[in-house]
C-alpha cells in the first residue's frame, strides 16, 4: 500500500479497477441513473438562490436549519489535523505514522465517531448537498440513518471523490513525464527554472510542477554545497504560491470550485500572483548571486561548469495531451453549468469518468521506464487520499457551526479573513481551512457575491484564497507537495532543515512579502 509503483506490471491491478468503474458507469447510465442526477443539478442551480425543496419524509415543506451540532462535535476534526501536524514530529510516533495504512486508521477512526454523533445523538434538521441542496430532519422512529447517509454523502460523495480525482490525475499523468539534465547551476539558472514552475503550477497543478521540476533542479545543483537555500524558495513558489490562477491550480481553490466559483475566476487574482512570485524569485536570485554563489568551493564551481548536460525531456507524449484532458475537463465538464454553446448539461461524475480515462491512456501509452527513472509510485497520493477521507467527513460539524455562527465570529473585512485563513493554513493543511472559512464568509453575505445569489463576497473570496495558496507555503505541513519535495531533497543528500528551521526561512522571508501583500491588494 505504501510503496505501490508503476515499474513490473503493478499498474495492472489499478488498471482494471478503472475499467470496473467504466463499466459500472457506462451500465448506470444505460439506465439513466447519471443523467437523472444532471437534471436534478441543473434544476436546482437554474432556481434562484440554488435551493431545491426539501425531500425527505421526516421534514414537512422547508424546514429550517437553526441548530448546530454540539460544539464539542469539532473534536475528531480537531484531533485529526493535530495528528497530521504532530506525529511526524514526535520520535515515537515518526516511523509508525510514515505507513499509509495507519494514516488511515486515525483518519477513518474519527471519521466514524463524527458519523455515530449523527447516527445516534444529533436532533435536528441539516443540509444536504448531495446531488443538489435539501434539507433532513432526525428519525422519529430511531437511529438517524438517513441523516448519517446524508453527512457521508456531503463529504465524500459531493466533495471528496472530486477532489481526490482531480489530484490523482495530476499527479500520476504528471509523474510519467520526466526532464533530465545538469545545466550551469548559475543564480539564474536557478531562478528560471523557480520562475517555469511558478507558471506550470495553476495549469498542471502544485504538485504536478513539483513532481516534473524538482529532480531536474537537484540534478543542476548536484556539483554545488548551498543549494537548501534553492529548495526553500523553490517550495515556497512553485508547490504554493504560484498556483493560484486556477482552480486546478492549488487544492484549496478547486474546492472552492465544488462550491460554484467559476472556473476562471480565480484569474482576477493575477496581480497579486504577479507581485509575489516576482518578488519572491527576485529576492532569491539576489541571495545567490551575491551570496550563496559566491560562497561556493572553487573546485566546485569547476565542476559545476565542465559537467554539463543539455535537458532532455521524455514521455511528454502523450502525457502533455492529457494534462490539457484534464484541465479541459474541469473546465467544462461540471454538471451545473451546460457545455458551452449547447443547452447539454454533462452528467454527473462524467467529469471523473474522463480523468480516470485519461489515468488509464497515460498509464498504458506511457514508457514505463520514465516512471522507474522517476521514481515515480504513488505512496504520496495514498497519503493524501487516506487523510483527506478523514477530513472531509470530520469536518463537517465545524461546517455547520459555521453556517449559523458565522456571522457572530467578528470577522468583517477582506484583513480579517486573509489573515486568519493565512494563519491555519500555515499550521494545518490550508484545503479544509480554505473550505471553513469560505463558508464563514458566505454567511456574511454582501456586494459582489461569487457565485451569485448564494456565494461569498468578492472582496472576501479573494482574501480567503490568497490566504489558503500564499500561507500553505510557511510550514512543511501547509500544503502538500511540500513534504514531497523536502523528502525528495532530503534522498538527494540535501540537508534540509527542520520543521521550526524552515519556519525561520519562512517568516524571514516571506511572512513580510505578504504583509506588504495585503497593504496593497486588500
Amino acid at each position: 500500500m505504501d510503496h505501490s509503483q508503476s515499474a513490473d506490471g503493478s499498474d495492472r491491478p489499478l488498471l482494471a479497477a478503472i475499467a470496473v468503474v467504466l463499466v459500472v458507469y457506462v451500465v448506470s447510465a444505460l439506465a439513466g441513473a447519471p443523467q437523472h442526477g444532471a437534471k436534478l443539478v441543473r434544476d436546482a442551480h437554474s432556481a434562484e438562490g440554488d435551493v431545491a425543496p426539501a425531500h425527505d419524509e421526516h421534514v414537512a415543506g422547508h424546514a429550517k436549519v437553526d441548530k448546530h451540532p454540539d460544539l464539542w462535535t469539532v473534536i475528531p476534526f480537531v484531533l485529526l489535523l493535530a495528528a497530521i501536524a504532530v506525529l511526524p514530529l514526535i520520535p515515537a510516533t515518526e516511523h509508525w505514522w510514515e505507513s499509509n495504512r495507519n494514516r488511515f486508521i486515525v483518519a477513518a477512526t474519527l471519521g466514524i465517531l463524527t458519523l455515530l454523533y449523527y447516527l445516534i445523538l444529533h436532533s435536528h434538521p441539516i443540509d444536504g448537498h448531495w446531488p443538489v441542496h435539501h434539507v433532513i430532519g432526525p428519525s422519529e422512529t430511531g437511529l438517524n440513518f438517513g441523516m448519517t447517509w446524508t453527512v457521508l454523502a456531503n463529504a465524500i460523495l459531493n466533495e471528496y471523490i472530486p477532489f481526490i480525482m482531480l489530484l490523482f490525475s495530476l499527479y500520476t499523468i504528471s509523474g510519467g513525464i520526466r526532464i533530465q539534465g545538469d545545466l550551469r547551476a548559475h543564480p539564474l539558472t536557478n531562478s528560471t527554472f523557480i520562475a517555469a514552475g511558478g507558471m506550470l503550477a495553476s495549469f498542471i497543478g502544485t504538485t504536478g510542477a513539483a513532481m516534473l521540476l524538482i529532480r531536474p533542479l537537484l540534478e543542476t545543483n548536484s556539483e554545488r554545497r548551498h543549494v537548501k537555500h534553492t529548495v526553500i524558495f523553490f517550495i515556497f513558489v512553485v508547490c504554493n504560491c504560484g498556483g493560484c490562477l486556477l482552480p486546478i491550480g492549488d487544492p484549496p481553490l478547486f474546492l472552492g470550485y465544488l462550491r460554484g466559483v467559476p472556473f476562471l475566476w480565480t484569474f482576477a487574482l493575477w496581480k497579486e500572483w504577479l507581485f509575489v512570485n516576482v518578488c519572491l524569485i527576485g529576492i532569491y536570485y539576489a541571495w545567490d548571486h551575491f551570496w550563496c554563489y559566491p560562497h561556493e568551493e572553487a573546485i566546485d564551481i569547476a565542476r559545476d561548469e565542465t559537467r554539463v548536460r543539455g535537458l532532455r525531456f521524455s514521455g511528454v507524449w502523450p502525457n502533455a495531451l492529457l494534462l490539457v484532458g484534464v484541465v479541459f475537463s474541469v473546465a467544462l465538464l461540471d454538471p451545473s453549468k451546460p457545455l458551452p454553446g449547447t443547452d447539454w448539461h454533462p452528467w454527473l461524475y462524467l467529469r471523473e469518468i474522463v480523468q480516470l480515462g485519461l489515468i488509464a491512456l497515460s498509464l498504458m501509452l506511457g514508457s514505463k521506464e520514465v516512471r522507474q527513472a522517476n521514481n515515480f509510485n504513488y505512496h504520496a497520493i495514498i497519503e493524501v487520499a487516506a487523510l483527506f477521507f478523514g477530513i472531509f467527513v470530520c469536518m463537517q460539524p465545524p461546517l455547520q457551526i459555521l453556517g449559523i455562527q458565522g456571522p457572530e465570529l467578528g470577522l468583517s473585512s477582506p484583513m480579517h479573513f486573509f489573515w486568519l485563513t493565512g494563519s491555519l493554513s500555515s499550521v494545518l493543511d490550508n484545503a479544509p481551512t480554505y473550505v471553513v472559512f469560505f463558508e464563514t464568509a458566505r454567511t456574511l453575505g454582501g456586494e459582489n457575491l461569487v457565485p451569485p445569489h448564494s456565494g461569498v463576497a468578492e472582496s472576501l473570496l479573494v482574501a480567503v484564497s490568497l490566504g489558503a495558496v500564499f500561507m500553505g507555503a510557511m510550514t512543511y505541513i501547509g500544503n502538500g507537495p511540500n513534504f514531497m519535495v523536502k523528502a525528495i531533497a532530503e534522498k538527494s543528500g540535501i540537508r534540509m532543515p527542520s520543521f521550526f528551521g524552515y519556519m525561520l526561512y519562512s517568516c524571514a522571508i516571506l511572512l513580510p512579502l505578504l504583509v506588504l501583500t495585503s497593504w496593497i491588494f486588500l
